[in-house]
């Protein structure tokens, strides 16, 4: 289990911004608290949100794949402006329903904010180098607050998480060219990477339209088969709790309820992909024992035919 996840340091979390990068200095933390009969942790145990613009998407791309093949497993979060339109109509079941909301709002909106965590088998994280454990936060330019559709209660709530839409716009990284630097990253396409995500149609939805310059296919059939063409091997954690009978709720209950920490600001996507590939660890050592493949290529709320994805 990843050191940040240890009880000990419950809500005594801080962060600290360096230059664009924003770090968690445990050991500081130790010193500052004062706290007796534990390990003092050294000073390379902190966690390294590195914030990605356009003026340093490239050289955070050049890290990613320098590091993907140690570090497979890539838990994925997205922030984006809500949900602002309710399809009408006939569905052949609420799988139809969903999917077709889901297209709708993707096709017509712009993605905010996404952020990966990049893990090895045992949940270790790269350090690119540094001192510090490193996870990252790409900040995307094309939303803006003054003229797009949103959700009122989305962007205040992300308003209130610390995004600045603003800096966004003026500093943000462009989608295409972002599109074409994930292209070649390694990360999608390959069938050695797990993808961890949290209750991620939307997630993968934003990251697909990134990919492919389009709108979303019109069928299930077609979203599914884009989806198990660019990301082979995927688990929903909200998926995998059907199979845990005492686990419910969202991603913030279910860490409580696994005593997982979170490091950083809840509705930032940097920090929710860092406690999504915490929570998936500590899900798999406690519920789950040997392959999980039978598992993977599910999203919750989403299904062909009856309720399973085409893979």
């Amino acid at each position: 289990m990843l050191k940040f996840c240890n009880n000990y340091f419950n809500n005594i979390c801080e962060i600290l911004t360096v230059n664009f990068k924003k770090t968690v200095d445990f050991a500081g933390l130790y010193d500052k608290f004062g706290f007796r009969g534990m390990p003092l942790l050294p000073k390379s145990d902190s966690i390294l949100i590195r914030e990605v613009w356009n003026d340093n998407v490239e050289e955070e791309f050049a890290l990613i794949r320098e590091i993907v093949d140690d570090y497979p497993y890539v838990a994925m979060d997205t922030e984006f402006p809500g949900i602002v339109l309710r399809p009408v109509g006939n569905f052949k079941n609420s799988y139809d329903y969903h999917y077709q909301t889901l297209k709708d709002n993707v096709d017509m909106l712009k993605l905010i904010q996404l952020g990966l965590t990049f893990s090895d088998e045992e949940g270790n994280l790269p350090t690119c180098g540094t001192d510090n454990q490193c996870i990252w936060q790409f900040n995307f330019r094309e939303f803006n607050v003054n003229e797009d559709v949103f959700a009122n209660d989305s962007i205040e709530l992300l308003r209130q998480s610390g995004i600045d839409f603003k800096k966004n716009n003026e500093m943000g990284i462009d989608a295409k060219r972002f599109g074409e630097l994930l292209m070649s990253s390694g990360i999608v396409l390959n069938d050695n990477v797990h993808w961890v995500t949290f209750h991620s149609g939307y997630d993968f939805g934003y990251l697909l339209k990134l990919l492919t310059c389009q709108n979303l296919p019109d069928t299930q059939v077609g979203f599914f088969n884009l989806i198990n063409m660019y990301f082979p091997t995927v688990y929903d954690i909200k998926h995998l709790m059907k199979f845990c009978n005492s686990l419910h709720g969202g991603l913030n209950k279910l860490a409580e309820l696994l005593e997982v920490e979170r490091v950083g600001i809840c509705h930032q996507a940097g920090s929710d992909s860092l406690l999504t590939s915490c929570t998936f660890r500590k899900l798999k050592e406690n519920f789950f024992s040997g392959s999980m493949e039978k598992y993977a290529g599910v999203l919750y709320g989403l299904g062909v035919e009856n309720g399973q994805s085409s893979h």
